[in-house]
């Protein structure tokens, strides 16, 4: 009897790096006074707003709730998310301009899949966003990777991507306060890699998941203001962390009319809209939840800097590179050991979960994504106390 033949394309993508290193510590338990430290995957670590579980339950006992939302999203959550982006960005942007999606991943996929097919060309800098390199892979899309430079701490340079662009380049894919490595990319960096979309005939497109959480003050960037941003910009974002909405799967797109007409056939086939309720929820949110967001934020940040300052203070061989938004990326002190090596150690003997830096593309193995928002201030000792062990052992 001859074997079913799947699609190698997804057969030859990676399994869900999270499913993979959850698995490392299944079945193990963790002492009640060396619990499990667990910066894997970046999930809000508090349960969203009162007044929003509230309201939810409110909304589900609404007969229309049960029903399919407009494909592209709710007419109220699509103007009143447009109305907020123009308010941070200082720009017009019209609820036509805006797609609400299944999550940050939809957006993603539904735009990399309007603007590249099989044997085109997509540019993401080292480290990517894992998902993002599996979406591609499996589209047969091919990945130009622009080099990881330590120097940096990753922030990509332009002048590096102009000289990957060739004839199959469809687009070039940021991330803002980046994922995996925390760090923010400043407006007048992503004005410049706008400007060589603008120049090459390609499209920038921009991950702005964690856009709530940078540190910089002002606007993220100015790109809205570009003449020219609706035929060579896409913008992504989530309510996932800004509202603790993860499980709600809602999110955002921004981009011009000709790639949103194609936008709106990928999302019928794939999921054919967002959650109705979780739509609700989300304007629910942007009317009424913003002092609950930024007091979050400012949680977010008072993480953040003790993390910093704990690595400014201790005999510590590991390197925090960068750190912000929900990450911290950091260079481990074993050379010549891999990151996944190092990771499952970490996890197994010293009750750290991190995902290894391989996971974020090639020539990583120095390197490990801690999901450091996942952990309380007051948690943040206990981890570098680990850490300490873990150089020492």
């Amino acid at each position: 009897m001859s074997e079913v033949r799947l699609n190698a394309a997804v057969g030859e993508v990676v399994s869900p790096p999270i499913a993979d290193v959850n698995g490392w510590v299944a079945g193990m338990v963790f002492p009640p006074q060396h619990p499990l430290l667990d910066l894997a995957q970046a999930v809000p670590s508090y349960p969203p707003a009162d007044e929003l579980a509230a309201h939810v339950g409110e909304v589900a006992r609404e007969p229309a709730s049960a029903l399919y939302a407009p494909i592209l999203g709710l007419p109220a959550l699509r103007a009143r998310f447009a109305q907020h982006l123009g308010a941070i960005y200082g720009a017009p942007i019209a609820a036509g301009e805006v797609a609400i999606t299944a999550g940050c991943n939809q957006a993603f996929c539904a735009a990399l899949s309007t603007l590249a097919g099989p044997g085109d060309e997509v540019i993401l800098p080292v480290p990517w966003y894992f998902n993002h390199q599996m979406w591609l892979q499996m589209q047969h899309v091919s990945i130009q990777p622009l080099a990881f430079d330590e120097a940096s701490a990753g922030v990509p340079d332009p002048d590096a991507a102009a000289a990957l662009i060739n004839a199959r380049t469809r687009a070039i894919v940021l991330v803002t306060p980046n994922n995996p490595t925390g760090g923010e990319y400043p407006p007048a960096l992503l004005a410049r890699f706008l400007d060589l979309a603008v120049a090459r005939g390609i499209v920038l497109v921009l991950d702005e998941t964690y856009k709530d959480f940078r540190g910089a003050p002002g606007a993220p960037h100015a790109l809205f203001a570009h003449p020219r941003w609706r035929e060579h910009l896409v913008s992504l974002h989530s309510f996932s962390k800004s509202y603790a909405m993860a499980g709600y799967r809602v999110g955002g797109l921004v981009c011009g009319e000709r790639i949103m007409d194609s936008v709106q056939k990928i999302m019928d086939c794939i999921a054919i809209c967002a959650p109705r309720i979780s739509q609700r929820a989300a304007l629910f949110a942007l009317d009424h939840l913003d002092a609950w967001r930024d007091d979050k934020v400012a949680m977010m940040a008072a993480r953040a800097q003790a993390l910093r300052e704990l690595f400014r203070a201790n005999r510590l061989h590991w390197k925090l590179l960068s750190c912000g938004a929900y990450f911290a990326w950091v260079r481990h002190p074993f050379d010549g050991e891999s990151s996944t090596s190092v990771a499952r150690r970490l996890a197994r003997e010293h009750g750290v979960l991190c995902v290894p830096g391989a996971t974020f593309g090639p020539d990583l193995e120095q390197y490990l994504r801690f999901a450091f928002a996942n952990l309380d201030a007051a948690q943040m000792p206990a981890l570098v106390q680990r850490l300490l062990e873990c150089q020492d052992a």
